[in-house]
């Protein structure tokens, strides 16, 4: 080989040399205040349910939530986002569970925030899938379809009787066109001016949330290709972005994280509000079911996914790995 000089002069393997050195220059770091931990809590149980589909991750009963919520606190976690799954019973086509101020979710909502107060910040889910015997995330219209302007006035309901019960920040979830404003409005309206929303700008239509569906207790017929994002697009998501700063978000979010990494990257590009991702159950158990195999070293998968988000501009993630990641930090 030729030499010239010193050739090669440049030499960035000299910035990798050691892990103290690697530390050093890191561009980005994951930190427990980045993480946000989402829980779902289940009426009529007294004993934690498994998630077959999501190993560690269970339905609580409302006291193992309060104990998960103060771990997470201890941990560094800044958030928690709860998800309600009432009784089969109490489902209807109006999801009227969902507004009920004594509902599961408006009861963990008041169990959360008597525990921890202020030291966690309290999301809640703002979406009527839970509830609905149809499992669709808005009322349908006679033809079976999801009535989009009928479901913002459920909407404008369970945004009341969650602020109501100390949520800090709703997330309406539902991908309808218009959700953060009336969110906003009924939220003003009933004084309740410093609860934020987290709107969920960029939410695909995924084959990833499959394992979700088992934690909610899902009775979803069909599907939500009419409403969520289509996988191929994402032009389309700068546009909901657009809509959800100009009705009032205060947060933006992409859901699911790692296939949609590139959407994440240009919403982060192009904002000044605070941005999450996702990372959802089909992605959690990919890397769980993959560890039990043998095939990936867990531990380190699960840095490298969350490393990855953060490095494509989240600022926030909401990760079922949150409190765990949080203590190793």
């Amino acid at each position: 080989m030729t030499k010239y000089g010193s050739f090669p002069g440049a030499r960035p393997r000299r910035l990798r040399t050691s892990p103290a050195m690697r530390r050093m220059v890191a561009e980005h770091r994951l930190h427990p205040a980045d993480l946000i931990l989402p829980a779902f809590v289940r009426e009529g149980i007294s004993e934690p349910v498994p998630l077959a589909a999501m190993p560690g991750v269970v339905q609580h009963t409302r006291d193992t939530l309060r104990k998960a919520a103060v771990e997470a606190v201890a941990a560094g976690v800044s958030g928690i986002m709860l998800f309600g799954v009432p009784e089969d019973a109490k489902k209807d086509a109006a999801g009227t569970a969902g507004t009920d101020p004594d509902g599961i979710l408006q009861v963990a909502i008041r169990d959360v925030r008597a525990e921890v107060g202020d030291d966690l910040v309290i999301m809640s889910d703002l979406c009527l899938d839970e509830y609905t015997d149809h499992g669709h995330c808005g009322v349908l219209d006679t033809a079976g379809r999801v009535d989009n302007d009928a479901t913002l006035e459920r909407y404008a309901e369970m945004a009341q009787v969650q602020a109501d019960a100390g949520v800090h920040v709703v997330g309406p979830s539902g991908m309808m066109d218009g959700q953060v404003g009336v969110v906003r409005d009924a939220l003003d309206r009933t004084g309740h001016e410093d609860v934020a929303i987290l709107a969920y700008t960029a939410k695909y239509s995924s084959a990833f949330y499959g394992p979700f569906r088992e934690a909610v207790g899902s009775s979803l017929r069909g599907d939500r290709k009419t409403y969520q994002q289509d996988p191929a697009n994402l032009r389309e998501s700068l546009r909901e972005l657009a809509l959800d700063l100009d009705e009032g978000a205060d947060m933006v979010m992409v859901k699911p994280a790692l296939p949609y990494l590139d959407v994440l990257a240009k919403l982060a590009e192009a904002v000044d509000v605070p941005v999450a991702a996702y990372q959802i159950s089909g992605e959690y158990a990919m890397v769980e079911a993959a560890a039990e195999k043998g095939w990936i070293d867990r531990d380190k998968a699960i840095l490298e996914t969350l490393t990855g988000i953060k490095r494509a501009g989240a600022n926030m993630i909401l990760t079922y790995w949150a409190t765990e990641v949080a203590r190793g930090l």
